[in-house]
């Protein structure tokens, strides 16, 4: 039986709705780089994530998938925001010479200025949620 347009309509407009108002309590709050967005951070006592990423590098999708199933797993986890430093755009700025950044798929968790770990090209579900539990420390 053929679907009418009216009906692919609807059922396209239900699947995008549903997407909005899906709870949102395995989202984690994913930032986009800006020196003011860092600063906001860092003035904080909350731990937050750098994430040193490529659109193209598959080390960093593999980070990326394993940080949102920790997310979806643990609220402790999905509560860490992550701030997200395109390489592209950024592995010849200050941010990355003033850390140290030797590479794309760096991880490096803080709170305020204060670097608690990082973790470089580690794909490991057990040593990501190793580095998000320091946040607790």
């Amino acid at each position: 039986m053929p679907v009418s347009r009216r009906s692919a309509l609807a059922l396209m407009a239900g699947i995008a709705a549903w997407t909005v108002i899906r709870p949102a309590s395995a989202a984690t709050s994913i930032i986009t780089y800006s020196e003011t967005a860092l600063a906001e951070l860092a003035a904080g006592n909350q731990p937050y994530l750098i994430d040193f990423f490529a659109t193209w590098c598959s080390t960093c999708a593999a980070q990326e998938r394993v940080l949102q199933e920790l997310a979806e797993a643990s609220p402790a986890y999905a509560a860490i925001p992550i701030i997200r430093v395109d390489w592209d755009q950024h592995s010849r700025g200050d941010l990355v010479r003033q850390m140290g950044i030797p590479r794309r798929s760096t991880l490096v968790l803080m709170r305020g200025t204060t670097e608690l770990g990082r973790l470089v090209a580690d794909t490991r579900r057990d040593a990501i949620a190793g580095l998000l539990d320091l946040a607790g420390s």
